[in-house]
């Protein structure tokens, strides 16, 4: 492992997946720009790679245009390459590598072409049991172009549809087949289908915009291309959208025990969906206000690092009483650092994406909220930041419990050892990280962040709601096996 990929390495951070996008418009109006724009409303859920996949339900059956990249949306796509992008059906991602070496091969969406078509295919997740099923798949002949798990999800599909009547059977077929968590968009020629996992770990819903549906994973992709929420899909559901029958459900996957994805309300979601009915900015006010009921302390200044913490430091000034103030400001022009698998020189990252206003926190005792805290490497340095800044005490709160576990589904907290927590109590935390005082949120207030919804709670309990994979492929990039990138944390 080279110097950088050592840096890489061992960085703070909490990593997301990915975000899917899928439209199909029934007047036949071309959608790759809408996808576009989708997509970089989802750009905080992946910056590692981008892809669009589109085509002509009128034209050659099973003609697919696609363009892929690595980087973010609007570095990837020009007005020209779009403008090529000639299709009313299409579907679209942008990827951050929980398992698959950061390349271009493993940009999605992928794009099958079988003896009944062409797929497209986008997913959002993590299948436990990936490696048996590819292992299977290869046994009968199957040569796999990248080293994703989606490509055995499109396989599966491809094979089964051969096999039934339907794309959507085909579908339904093979997600029985497959465990963990997925949030999928699938084009067949003449038909979008979405689906969810039973337990609903990942977020997808729809979205109409005159004549034309939408899938997505949040519901602020449907707001930047102006298109209406029709409702979340449902764990465990499967969605048929097509001119002739509009939205048709098939519910025989759904289940009454759910595990959504907590860190969604907490962290990942941009503040401005609604993900099955809770608001996620509602969400971390509620946060906030229960870390001042349970940890308060007596200070000046609450503030949040941006972009999660400052509703939650809202949340905990509006119960406090404390003023709410600004102490960071952020460059625009930096996304989501720790999605960024092979960045280096990565000692100035925290200071290139924050700088403290000084003004606002000299000579004042700051509470200041943060979403998580994984290894404390980048929190020590923030809050270092806050003391060169004149800041006499800094008071940290944390809007979710102490990660004591990794996560298989999706989000790629790492193992035990490289968690902070880890046969850590708080006060030692407090003492690596420099602050004043530390607590997190407490674990029964999870519960009202979802809205009384069912969550999954693994990272932080060690609970899982099915069995961990026997072999674990999370972060599996190229150089080394259990890889981890960064996040400002």
């Amino acid at each position: 492992m080279n110097e950088s990929m050592k840096a890489h390495y061992f960085e703070d951070g909490v990593h997301e997946e990915c975000g899917v996008f899928g439209m199909y418009d029934f007047d036949g109006c071309d959608v790759a720009n809408s996808i576009y724009y989708g997509l970089f409303a989802l750009q905080h859920r992946g910056q590692e790679s981008c892809g669009i996949a589109v085509s002509d339900t009128d034209g050659p059956k099973g003609k697919v245009l696609s363009l892929k990249g690595m980087g973010l949306v609007n570095e990837v796509y020009t007005p020209d390459s779009l403008e090529k992008l000639k299709g009313n059906i299409g579907v679209g991602h942008v990827r951050y590598s929980t398992a698959g070496a950061s390349t271009i091969e493993n940009a999605q969406p992928l794009v099958l072409n079988y003896v009944k078509g062409t797929l497209g295919l986008a997913h959002n997740g993590n299948l436990v049991n990936a490696p048996e099923l590819k292992r299977e798949l290869e046994l009968t002949g199957a040569i796999f172009q990248t080293t994703i798990d989606s490509e055995v999800i499109a396989y599966h599909i491809a094979r089964e549809r051969v096999k039934c009547g339907s794309v959507e059977e085909a579908v339904m077929r093979a997600l029985k087949k497959v465990k963990g968590s997925y949030s999928l968009v699938v084009m067949s020629p003449r038909k979008l289908i979405g689906a969810r996992d039973p337990l609903g770990f990942r977020p997808l819903c729809i979205g109409k915009r005159d004549n034309a549906y939408i899938l997505a994973s949040e519901s602020c992709a449907l707001d930047t291309i102006g298109a209406e929420f029709v409702r979340d899909v449902e764990p465990g559901e499967i969605v048929t959208i097509s001119p002739d029958f509009g939205i048709q459900s098939y519910k025989n996957m759904c289940q009454k025990e759910h595990a959504r994805c907590i860190f969604e309300y907490i962290y990942f979601a941009r503040p401005d969906s609604v993900i099955d009915g809770m608001s996620v900015y509602h969400s971390r006010i509620i946060a906030g206000r229960s870390l001042a009921k349970d940890s308060p302390v007596d200070a000046d200044i609450v503030v949040g690092v941006p972009e999660s913490g400052n509703a939650a430091a809202l949340g905990y000034s509006m119960e406090s009483g404390i003023p709410y103030g600004t102490a960071f400001v952020k460059n625009s022009y930096v996304g989501r650092t720790f999605i960024k698998p092979q960045q280096s020189q990565r000692e100035s990252s925290v200071r290139v994406k924050l700088n403290v206003l000084k003004e606002a926190v000299a000579g004042k005792r700051v509470i200041m909220i943060d979403d998580s805290i994984v290894r404390g490497t980048t929190s020590d340095r923030i809050v270092g930041m806050l003391r060169e800044a004149g800041a006499t005490e800094v008071h940290v709160r944390i809007s979710s419990p102490p990660f004591l576990n990794p996560c298989y589904f999706g989000t790629d907290i790492p193992d035990r050892e490289q968690l902070i927590a880890y046969n850590r109590n708080v006060d030692e935390i407090c003492k690596i990280i420099g602050a004043d005082s530390l607590a997190y949120l407490e674990m029964d207030r999870l519960a009202e962040l979802s809205g009384g919804r069912q969550y999954c709670h693994g990272c932080f309990s060690g609970k899982y709601p099915m069995e961990p994979p026997a072999e674990d492929i999370r972060g599996d990039h190229e150089t080394f096996k259990r890889g981890t990138d960064s996040h400002v944390k």
